[in-house]
């Protein structure tokens, strides 16, 4: 059986991440989502266990993929789940320059484990999380963006913007 882990923080999961695990889990037999636990270079707007569920919801429908949490080094989340790949998601050149010098690093640290990088599809090639939590936060419409579940959480958290917004001008 092989193994390939998908690391990210998920903050929150979009369709272009399910691309790219749903592409993930058609070449390898097991893939494992790694959640980063406590992820070091931004407060995530979602707690853990929402991600987690967020994604349990988003990937329902591949039975060759695990949902893990974890607070290590993503080599040794690799070991741990004995994967022999981690795939990461490519959108725009600057993804490109962040991921070829962590996989030096990787390589470095752990040269049994190969990282992939999986191109987006044009549908999502432009999503980010971090754009999906702008638009969401001022009242736009998320929801071909990101799975039902991560919508719905959002409205819930922005029912009409943020306040000072054309939709919500108080405050």
């Amino acid at each position: 059986m092989i193994t390939a882990i998908c690391p990210g923080s998920y903050d929150p999961v979009t369709n272009g991440h399910v691309d790219v695990i749903g592409r993930a889990a058609g070449i390898f037999d097991r893939v494992v989502v790694g959640v980063v636990g406590e992820p070091r270079h931004k407060q995530p707007m979602f707690t853990v266990e929402e991600r987690v569920e967020f994604l349990h919801a988003a990937l329902a429908h591949l039975p060759n993929v695990e949902i893990d949490v974890f607070r290590e080094l993503v080599v040794d989340f690799a070991h741990r789940w004995e994967a022999k790949a981690i795939v990461k998601g490519l959108r725009v050149m600057s993804d490109f320059e962040w991921e070829f010098q962590m996989n030096q690093l990787n390589r470095h640290l752990a040269p049994d484990v190969e990282t992939m990088y999986v191109m987006a599809g044009p549908n999502v090639s432009f999503v980010s999380s971090s754009g999906v939590k702008e638009i969401a936060a001022f009242g736009g419409d998320i929801s071909d963006l990101v799975p039902e579940p991560v919508a719905r959480r959002f409205k819930e958290m922005f029912p009409a913007g943020r306040p000072g917004t054309p939709e919500n001008p108080g405050d």
